[in-house]
């Protein structure tokens, strides 16, 4: 047991680990990544997920620390939405526009988990139902997310969802990564590669304008691995970064999406996903306020790549459409595989 909510429900955590001594730690509350440990090119392990001591810090949880987001990852502009002709309201979280769910998303629940065995691997299957009308979505939608640690140091994320109206989905999980060792300084030297020749500008409140934009010439281009902190200066108003990527390749296949490296550690981490997108969020919020087990996270001390569909696509006909209907089934899967790189 890690805790217990005010209404006295326990909340359970899972351990799964595999043969090279990798190791994540999940809770059924947001069904929820509190803790990864993987080890540097000379085997000492450190926890690279940002989380909290207890779970006291969960039940707000402002950063979404390590967390399964939904109903809809990243942002609805305004929180309105038409499906079919109706319009739907949803809470406004986070200026004027909701953000990854609402006010009590997917997060903030209690999910029911069920332990997994498989040959060369350990897993857990958690489970919840998102009831017709739950923070503004139409549809009774069955969720699971499987978390697979597989002996190859791959931790694997697979999502389904059916629902008995249409509605609209995006799944996503909120893991803060620093390859250093969650609190142990900032990600800005850290080298990021990301497959991706486009991103989706955004107006000031980050609900992108629709256009489709090369990543040629901008700050935004990763597509040669460079340190993390090397063009931000070049970002206006936001002080770093947090856009959303269009993946190359075809949505619906896996392919590598991403590849992070600490050169001091040398841990990398490589991203496959079958999503069309990514969010690239490099800790702006932090501030060295909030503890967690390896000491404070300061400013830049963690850094998200949410697999996702487009933010607001609701409301942008032309982006890869969210909406899932009676009758589907959604099926996502994300890879994150840990592995070290020899001292040059």
């Amino acid at each position: 047991m890690f805790g217990r909510l005010p209404d006295g429900t326990e909340i359970e955590q899972y351990t799964l680990s595999n043969r090279s001594g990798v190791r994540v730690e999940i809770i059924n509350f947001g069904a929820i990544v509190r803790e990864l440990w993987a080890p540097d090119r000379d085997g000492k392990l450190a926890d690279v997920v940002l989380g909290f001591n207890d779970l006291q810090g969960y039940l707000a949880n402002p950063p979404f620390f390590g967390a399964t987001i939904g109903r809809y990852g990243n942002r609805i502009a305004k929180g309105k939405f038409t499906l079919d002709g109706k319009e739907y309201t949803l809470p406004i979280n986070n200026g004027p526009n909701s953000l990854h769910g609402g006010k009590k998303g997917f997060h903030l629940r209690v999910w029911k988990a069920e332990p997994l065995k498989e040959a060369g691997a350990a897993g857990v299957r958690f489970a919840y139902v998102s009831e017709d009308g739950e923070e503004g979505y139409p549809g009774n939608l069955n969720v699971t997310v499987t978390y697979t640690l597989t002996d190859d140091n791959a931790l694997r994320i697979s999502y389904t969802a059916t629902t008995d109206k249409a509605t609209v989905l995006n799944l996503t999980n909120h893991s803060y990564f620093n390859l250093a060792g969650a609190g142990n300084g900032n990600v800005l030297k850290e080298v990021l590669w990301l497959n991706a020749d486009a991103y989706t500008p955004t107006d000031d409140t980050l609900i992108p304008t629709g256009e489709i934009k090369s990543v040629a010439a901008t700050p935004y281009d990763f597509r040669k691995p460079t340190e993390i902190g090397a063009r931000m200066a070049q970002i206006p108003k936001v002080g770093g970064y947090d856009m959303n990527y269009v993946l190359n390749g075809r949505a619906g296949n896996m392919r590598e999406a991403a590849e992070v490296a600490d050169p001091a550690s040398g841990r990398v981490m490589k991203v496959f996903t079958t999503e069309p997108g990514v969010q690239f969020y490099n800790g702006i919020g932090l501030d060295g306020s909030i503890h967690g087990p390896g000491g404070a996270y300061e400013k830049y001390g963690g850094l998200c790549l949410e697999t996702q569909h487009y933010p607001d696509s609701p409301n942008h006909p032309a982006f890869p459409s969210t909406i899932l209907r009676p009758g589907q089934e959604f099926h996502s899967e994300t890879i994150y595989k840990f592995s070290v790189k020899p001292a040059s």
